[in-house]
């Protein structure tokens, strides 16, 4: 992670024998989780981009049928219930921004598929009403059905990009999306070194 979090934070393998897959941090702070170059406000702030990156990989090769849970231990003594509430909500907050923004991204995608897809059927037909005309007219020519062909595979050159988009490229970001979006609904608990934190301020025993 940053500077201020990247000795820290440690985290374990996902658990997956009690019904959910759980993640573990150790933290000294709360405010390790942020990334400390954004100026916004704790609850307002991007998660710090290592933190993001680790929690996104373990929740990848977590088990896609059973919830995810993120359990924080702080390494002071105690914590409130807006520590609680506040790494709950960033949490939460952060991954469906992501989750939109990867949509968005989506969208744009299959966007730019369509335009591209329509102007190669364009391109390739002018080229396959070319070639025929090439054809025709240098029919006793020795290179004219080089001409012609050529013609024809530059037509299929203009389809290769909506191939790749609508053939491998938004798959792999539908994915991405429900990944954040299982994240986003992440169970997150806090403890302290004196016990469990809920966002109502309620302690457990540790």
């Amino acid at each position: 992670m940053n500077g201020s979090a990247s000795n820290a934070a440690i985290g374990n393998p996902p658990r997956n024998g009690g019904g959910d897959s759980t993640l573990s941090l150790y933290l000294k702070d709360t405010r390790q989780l942020f990334n400390s170059m954004d100026p916004a406000p704790f609850r307002e702030r991007d998660l710090d981009p290592e933190a993001v990156a680790y929690i996104v990989n373990w929740a990848g090769e977590a088990s896609a049928d059973q919830p995810l849970r993120l359990v924080v231990h702080l390494g002071r003594e105690s914590a409130n219930a807006d520590d609680a509430a506040m790494v709950r909500s960033a949490m939460h907050d952060y991954f469906q921004r992501r989750a939109a923004a990867t949509r968005k991204t989506l969208r744009q995608l299959l966007r730019t598929g369509r335009i591209s897809l329509l102007i190669g059927i364009v391109f390739m037909g002018l080229m396959m009403l070319i070639g025929e005309a090439v054809g025709s007219l240098f029919s006793r020519v020795a290179y004219a059905t080089l001409l012609k062909e050529s013609l024809i595979i530059s037509g299929w050159v203009a389809l290769w990009r909506p191939a790749e988009i609508f053939l491998h490229e938004w798959w792999p970001i539908v994915g991405e999306a429900r990944l954040y979006d299982r994240l986003a609904r992440i169970d997150v608990s806090l403890f302290s070194k004196t016990g469990a934190v809920n966002s109502q301020g309620a302690k457990g025993a540790a």
